[in-house]
Parts: C-alpha cells; structure tokens; sequence
C-alpha cells in the first residue's frame, strides 16, 4: 500500500461530524461561559449603582449571581473533556462502521459505551434547549430597556415630559419590591443606557445566547453521529453472530 493509499485509508476513518460538533460545542460554550461570566457581572454592578442601592435588598441576588458563576466554571471543565471523550469515541465507532482496521472489532462492551454515550447525548441536548431559552431572558429585559431608551431620544416620539418614561426592575421580580429605587425614570434611565457597563452587559448577553444555540446545534450533531453509529454497530454484530453458524 503507497503513501497515498494510506492517507486516504486514515482520512476515510475521520469522524467529520463528531469533528464539527465538537469544534462547534467548544466555540459555542466558550462564548457562553465567558460572555455570561462577564455579563452576569456588569448586571450587578448596574443593580447596584442605579435599581438597588441598599445591599440588604439584593443579598439574595448577588449570591444567585455568584453561584451561576461558579456553575459557569463547572460547565467549560465539563464540556472541555465530554468533547473531546465524544470525539475520541467518533474515531473509534467510524473506524469499527468502515472496518478500516481489523483491530476495531464491535463488543458487547463498546456497544453498551456507544449506547450510554447516545442516551447522555440526548440528556444534556435536552438540557441545553434550557438553557438556550434561560439565556433569552436577560436578553429580553436589556432589550426591554435599551428600546425605552431609543424611543426616548427618537425626535419621532415628541415627549413632553419624558420623566414619565420609567423601567421598572421589580416587576420582573429581579429584586424585591421594597428596593429603593427599584425603578429608573427619564433622564436617570437614558444615563443607564450610556454607561458601558449596559452596552457590554447587553452585547454579552447576545452572544451568550448566540453560544448556547451553537451548542444547541452540536449536541444535535452529536446525537446523530452516535446514533447511527451505535445502530449501525448493532447490525453488524447481529450479522457476525449470524455467520458464525
């Protein structure tokens, strides 16, 4: 066998879907947990300076905040190495489905691994479609704000009186409703929208959200790959145990 025989060999036993979703579920997740380490940060800091001035009121909050935070770092750690466990089980499941290498033989052992991979796969899928619609949420409320703000400056509006203009944080039930101010009215809410703090906070959320779909779409990718591994696996094995009488 040639050089070339053989790199087409090694080529035909690359697993380019694991290999896309796995490159994808990396980028995605990467965007998630830092965009939104960053992003839960500057929302804070905006509670603090503008909607909840008295530490007592977002004691509860602030230890939400830091928590997911703290679940942020777990989730990267976790990813980082169920990506890569995935991708090595593509290389192996694609090279025993080809029959590339007279090595890779399907057990009963390796099934029951590509299974469980197939039923986690589908677990955490599940769970990212969570996630990607939690990550909506602030998303929802900066976008609430930032076109209160527009409609405040647009020359089209004609407010004469745009103290009367307010966003209130406590309806969404973020704080409690004896926070003071819990509300931002007029001028004070334009100040808000032109802090950097708001525009990073806003963006960040963004791509967080952005990040949870990507990951969205390779646990998807994930889910086909294994399973029709997995399935086609499980015919070859009813198959070899038929001509063995």
């Amino acid at each position: 066998m040639g050089c070339f025989e053989c790199c087409i060999k090694c080529l035909g036993g690359v697993p380019y879907a694991s290999l896309v979703a796995t490159i994808l579920c990396f980028s995605g997740v990467a965007l998630f947990c830092g965009c939104g380490h960053v992003a839960l940060t500057g929302t804070l800091t905006i509670l603090e300076n503008h909607f909840s001035k008295v530490t007592s009121d977002h004691a509860m909050l602030t230890d939400v905040i830091q928590l997911m935070q703290y679940v942020i770092y777990g989730i990267a750690s976790f990813f980082f190495l169920y990506g890569i466990i995935l991708l090595a089980e593509g290389f192996y499941t694609t090279s025993a489905v080809k029959e590339l290498h007279s090595e890779f033989k399907t057990t009963i052992c390796g099934r029951c691994i590509s299974g469980m991979f197939v039923f986690l796969t589908y677990i955490l899928g599940i769970a990212w479609l969570g996630v990607f619609g939690f990550s909506a949420v602030p998303v929802f409320l900066f976008y609430n704000m930032w076109s209160t703000c527009t409609a405040m400056r647009s020359p089209v509006a004609n407010l004469t009186n745009v103290d009367t203009i307010c966003v209130d944080i406590r309806q969404y039930g973020i704080i409690p409703w004896n926070a003071a101010p819990g509300k931002a009215c007029g001028s004070t809410l334009g100040d808000i929208c032109n802090t950097s703090e708001f525009y990073l906070s806003y963006h960040l959320y963004i791509i967080a959200c952005a990040g949870a779909g990507a990951t969205v779409i390779a646990l998807l990718i994930y889910m086909m790959a294994t399973t029709y591994n997995f399935a086609v696996l499980k015919f070859k094995s009813r198959e070899d145990c038929c001509t063995k009488f």
